[in-house]
């Protein structure tokens, strides 16, 4: 597993995972299946999008800067 942090790709309007700087996952869709560290603990979650994009089951204002595996 690969751990990164989650950017905005202003380009392809959709989230994508930064690994290193210029190491990048390639771009998140609908559905893709990761973890995110969340209160110190990694937990298993998918990224859908409806008006804006979110997390399933985490509770974020900002998805930019999580820190995630994949």
């Amino acid at each position: 597993m690969k751990q990164g942090a989650l950017i905005f790709d202003e380009q392809a309007d959709r989230y994508d995972i930064r690994f290193d700087l210029a190491d990048y996952y390639g771009g998140l869709h609908c559905g893709e299946t990761f973890d995110v560290m969340v209160g110190g603990r990694w937990k298993p979650t998918r990224i859908e999008v409806a008006e804006d994009w979110y997390l399933v089951g985490i509770r974020a204002d900002d998805l930019s800067g999580l820190r995630v595996r994949i």
